[in-house]
């Protein structure tokens, strides 16, 4: 027997467009923008980045654990790691992060307080000239926090 298979894509079909990384993901909260988050001055992504976002109870355990840190931004109770672009593909991040292609993240609508603040700020800056976390370990530990197996496909 012969597996069905998928038709290849041609002129004819319709193809679907990306969302426009500013134009916010869906879900992002009525008021809210998005943003992309800006790396120090004297640092080099010359992979790109993106960012890995999870609350900062989650990112405070993290900080603790790794051995080696890239930027982290936080904006509210919610930290974003910066990794080099592309660290989502082949990955199944856990539920408990958020993956922002090219770090555009949304700010928080409403007004603001003293706690909380409508941009991303800089909380660390790393000792060397790379802006990155690496991202499989971040992986790792946002799995361990989760409490889930790690999952990734080769096939990607």
């Amino acid at each position: 027997m012969v597996p069905p298979t998928l038709p290849l894509p041609s002129a004819h079909m319709p193809r679907k467009k990306a969302p426009h990384p500013a134009s916010g993901p869906p879900g992002l909260p009525r008021g809210a923008r998005r943003g992309r988050l800006t790396l120090p001055a004297g640092l080099s992504a010359g992979l790109g980045y993106d960012a890995v976002g999870m609350s900062a109870d989650h990112g405070k355990r993290v900080m603790d654990r790794l051995p080696r840190i890239g930027c982290v931004f936080a904006c509210d109770e919610h930290w974003w790691w910066i990794v080099p672009a592309g660290s989502h593909i082949g990955l199944v991040w856990p539920a408990v992060t958020s993956y922002a292609v090219g770090a555009y993240v949304g700010s928080p609508s409403g007004p603001r307080t003293a706690r909380t603040s409508r941009n991303p700020r800089l909380i660390h800056r790393p000792e060397g000239d790379s802006p990155y976390t690496p991202p499989i370990p971040l992986y790792f530990m946002a799995c361990h926090i989760a409490g889930v197996m790690p999952c990734w496909s080769v096939t990607e």
